[in-house]
């Protein structure tokens, strides 16, 4: 049995596709790495929804030590901060903040399945950070039909383990204080 040329440029396409979206797959952090005592710029890429339904809520957990967070409002979206106290007060540009945002959420859209969009925030990666570690920011992708939790990070003993999961958390990379 032969292939014909068309056919075949069909598959290859097929499998384009196919490689590039698993690729893709899971919301992911555009900047991996960063160092401490640092602003930092957290750009979220959701690539797709919800096995084919449309995206209608972004909600980020705040790692602890991420502090002075400024989320960018989005036209079509709400945007709601969930604040509290945080497990031990925490230097940002030399002042202790004991307080401030610990989840971001952003409702609306709806982001269809085949677009793709980004969900930005500002913040400070404390002094108290450690370098050379990894901070995830677990995200919960909600869509008008289902739900992806993007949650899993690797465990202490098994380096890159969430690269390697269906649903990573998002990560950055601390980098030394410059």
């Amino acid at each position: 049995m032969s292939i014909s040329a068309p056919s075949f440029r069909a598959v290859l396409g097929m499998a384009a596709v196919l490689f590039t979206s698993s690729a893709l797959a899971h919301v992911s952090l555009q900047t991996k790495q960063a160092p401490v005592g640092s602003s930092y710029k957290a750009v979220l890429t959701v690539p797709h929804g919800c096995k084919g339904s449309a995206t209608t809520k972004i909600r980020v957990r705040i790692p602890e030590g991420v502090v002075g967070i400024k989320p960018q409002p989005k036209a079509g979206w709400t945007l709601e901060t969930v604040k509290g106290d945080y497990k031990q007060p925490y230097t940002r540009w030399g002042a202790k903040v004991s307080s401030g945002v610990q989840e971001v959420v952003w409702a609306g859209g709806p982001l269809q399945d085949e677009h793709y969009d980004e969900f930005v925030f500002i913040s400070y990666l404390s002094d108290e950070l450690q370098p050379d570690s990894t901070l995830y920011f677990p995200v919960i992708q909600e869509c008008e039909q289902g739900v992806e939790r993007w949650i899993d990070q690797a465990a202490t003993n098994k380096k890159d383990a969430a690269d390697h999961s269906d649903a990573p958390a998002p990560s950055v990379q601390l980098l030394p204080k410059p």
